[in-house]
């Protein structure tokens, strides 16, 4: 199976594109802007949601499912929310067709139009806040601690696969809270998470921060976000947590009763992670030779391909290989034998390369003979040989290994991809020379900001968190500045 896969030096862009699609985890659909997600990448979306679940549970989360329609009058009652989502809507406007009296096909029924569209979410704040309204009357109603996973409807023009497409499947949570406090711990507990989650599952380092007032989410007070760096020198936004206030609670009356009998309103977080953390992931560690996942994500972590001539061979290796199989399972170990005689051993190595399987076992006739395997792994794409007495230990510290590895490099390439600088000049130079993040004053304004923007493309990726408070004057203006933020070209 030749991979011949663009080099990432050669074009990034394509080699991405190519490698989404070669190594099956998901594909252009017939819908424009809508993908496939394929069974394999599936399979890993699932194993980034049982663990996501997982956390959100274990921090007194629960899940529901609300509605994916949602009237336009909910939109249209907090006023920076619908002005954040509007242009990407998609919106139903009838409820039936009929066949077209000249035979030329079905056409919508005029007849049969609504009395009020119904958008199809986007994201789900005010169809969930329609809710809360009846689910609050008091204190001890609160709070309220729930989780959708859903797929969501934005109407996108340029769309690539998993980074930006029309519809896509992600995880929504909404909270409300008695307290400012308690909303706000909760905004920052969930960018925790995801953090966590990040570094320890996907192996991908990340910045925690919070967004300027033109990027924050559309509707809330403070965003929450973690920012991570592609190979490429462009930041990847991989999580957002916001901190609502009681703009939501108060667009849709939702008040409780306080202990001492007053009426107040609400206080509200949402947030998100979704099916772009799937490119992140391609991103972060793919190579030349295809996707490297990190073992704690893999569907497959181990794969083992015999090398026989004739039946006789493969059923004595068989022999050998299924009692190891049974152990590695038992041990939590997701295996898969391919003893397909479909294909053989050399396209299977290239295909398990290309498909990023962290560790790929072989055995031939001479290793039977020896008591050995040929152990081989992915992410540095070494070989040796190993006794297999020895080879289910092997196999357990080397999945650590590896994920500990890929992790380690991201690390290194952004700590060699963040660069101080202190004049706008410098700044131009360095991002669109070197990218990655610049580190730089800024004097705080919106028009500072878009200015930067509109000459270099470059955003402010992030106000960093616990970053140290350093006096110095803005960039591009000379006014004063209390710290540097975080600047990039961004996905």
């Amino acid at each position: 199976m030749g991979k011949n896969l663009t080099s990432r030096a050669e074009d990034y862009s394509k080699w991405y594109n190519e490698l989404v699609v070669k190594s099956d985890l998901a594909e252009n659909s017939g819908v424009r802007g809508c993908m496939v997600i394929k069974p394999y990448g599936y399979a890993i979306w699932e194993k980034m949601q049982a663990q996501l679940d997982k956390m959100f549970k274990e921090t007194g989360h629960e899940n529901a499912y609300f509605p994916l329609f949602i009237p336009k009058s909910y939109l249209s009652k907090e006023a920076s929310h619908v002005e954040g989502f509007a242009k990407e809507c998609a919106v139903v406007t009838h409820y039936r067709l009929k066949n077209a009296e000249d035979g030329s096909g079905i056409v919508v029924d005029e007849d049969a139009k609504l009395e009020e569209e119904l958008i199809v979410r986007p994201t789900s704040e005010t169809i969930i806040w329609d809710t809360y309204r009846r689910w609050v009357q008091s204190y001890r109603d609160l709070p309220i601690l729930v989780n959708q996973w859903a797929n969501v409807v934005r109407w996108e023009m340029r769309t690539r696969l998993f980074l930006r497409t029309a519809e896509f499947l992600w995880q929504e949570g909404h909270t409300a809270h008695a307290t400012k406090e308690e909303a706000l711990e909760e905004a920052e507990q969930m960018m925790h998470i995801y953090a966590e989650f990040a570094e320890n599952y996907m192996g991908v380092p990340v910045i925690k921060g919070t967004k300027t007032e033109s990027e924050r989410f559309a509707g809330a007070e403070e965003t929450y976000c973690i920012e991570a760096l592609m190979q490429d020198g462009k930041a990847l936004q991989a999580g957002t947590s916001h901190f609502l206030g009681q703009n939501f609670a108060k667009a849709f009356d939702v008040k409780f009763a306080t202990k001492e009998g007053n009426q107040e309103y609400v206080w509200a977080t949402s947030w998100g992670v979704s099916t772009r953390l799937m490119g992140a992931l391609v991103m972060t560690h793919g190579d030349d030779n295809g996707l490297v996942l990190p073992p704690k994500l893999a569907p497959i972590q181990v794969v083992i391909v015999p090398i026989y001539k004739g039946l006789d061979q493969l059923d004595a290796i068989s022999e050998k290989v299924e009692p190891l199989v049974k152990e590695l399972r038992s041990k939590g170990i997701s295996v898969k034998y391919d003893k397909r005689d479909t294909h053989k051993p050399g396209f299977k190595f290239n295909e398990y390369e290309l498909k990023g399987v962290p560790i790929r076992l072989a055995v031939g006739q001479r290793d039977l003979e020896n008591g050995t395997y040929e152990v081989a792994r992915r992410d540095t794409l070494t070989k040796e040989t190993v006794k297999a007495e020895e080879i289910v230990e092997k196999v357990a510290s080397l999945l650590e290994d590896i994920q500990e590895n890929i992790y380690n490099k991201a690390l290194d390439f952004r700590k060699k991809h963040i660069t101080e600088v202190d004049t706008y000049e410098d700044f131009k130079k360095v991002i669109e020379e070197k990218g990655g993040f610049v580190s730089a004053h800024w004097d705080g304004t919106a028009e500072t900001e878009d200015k930067i923007k509109e000459e270099t493309k470059a955003t402010i990726r992030c106000i960093p968190l616990g970053a140290q408070k350093e006096e110095g004057k803005c960039m591009v203006t000379g006014k004063p500045s209390e710290q540097r933020v975080l600047f990039a070209k961004a996905y």
